[in-house]
């Protein structure tokens, strides 16, 4: 059995994305004021992506405890890990002038996690297998 295909693979990508999130999310709630003067990023964004960092960890945290992890809201995450990694970036091509290095570093760092979650996500949706009426009916 491969790596992708084991039953746990995909709600322990999603608990990872959770932790992930929750940790900058966090980050960016708390430090927010530092954070925005050490990157140049403006702190209502911080303040913002901060509070749906925090809310995408819950319901990524509620997606990781279900036994059968619910493969359509699973597809909508990895759309949505693509169009975050894609806004961030658009935002240092709008704005990138204006933020420092660790703001860059800040910024593709959050889409290069992001992408590597929305394809651990893909593949862990792609091998996972139905169970089968046995299967529901142990």
């Amino acid at each position: 059995m491969s790596l992708f295909a084991s039953p746990r693979f995909l709600s322990r990508v999603m608990a990872a994305d959770a932790v992930s999130c929750a940790a900058t999310g966090a980050l960016q709630l708390i430090f927010g004021t530092a954070l925005a003067r050490w990157t140049g990023l403006p702190p209502p964004l911080l303040l913002a992506t901060g509070v749906f960092l925090l809310a995408y960890a819950a319901a990524a945290a509620w997606m990781a405890r279900r036994a059968l992890p619910p493969r359509r809201l699973i597809g909508w995450v990895v759309a949505g890990n693509f169009a975050w990694a894609l806004a961030c970036i658009g935002l240092l091509a709008v704005t990138g002038s204006s933020i420092a290095a660790p703001g860059w570093a800040w910024v593709l760092a959050q889409a290069v996690v992001v992408v590597v979650f929305a394809e651990l996500q893909w593949m862990g949706l792609r091998n996972a297998r139905a169970p089968g009426p046995r299967a529901l009916a142990a």
